[in-house]
């Protein structure tokens, strides 16, 4: 990684740091992922009308009776962090994305959010 996208990343975690809102988080990323992020957001929000949304972690949070989803915007994807139930429940749709115990990797790519509508 060179100077100028280390610096970039660490301002971008210092400001990760500083947001109250989802929407403060999603509008501090560059367009195509600011609309990556929005598009994600948007999905749950239409799959949990109850939601509570806040920032939890530094990074966007859908509660209800607990946490029940969280997303992240890093360098080369988009982390979403379901429960385990969830990602057991859509083992097959998403078995093509990187995984590690409770989070899914997403590269960056327009049709992300689309595969969520469920």
């Amino acid at each position: 990684m060179d100077h100028i996208a280390l610096l970039n990343t660490r301002i971008h975690g210092i400001l990760q740091i500083l947001l109250n809102s989802i929407d403060e988080y999603i509008s501090s990323f560059l367009e195509e992922i600011r609309k990556l992020l929005a598009e994600l957001r948007e999905t749950i929000k239409a799959s949990a009308l109850e939601a509570i949304k806040k920032i939890s972690y530094q990074i966007p949070t859908f509660y209800l009776n607990g946490n029940l989803v969280h997303f992240a915007g890093f360098k080369n994807h988009i982390g979403f962090y379901p429960t385990s139930s969830g990602i057991e429940a859509f083992m097959r749709e998403l078995a093509i994305y990187p995984e590690a115990k409770g989070t899914l990797r997403f590269p960056f790519e327009p049709t992300i959010a689309a595969g969520f509508n469920r």
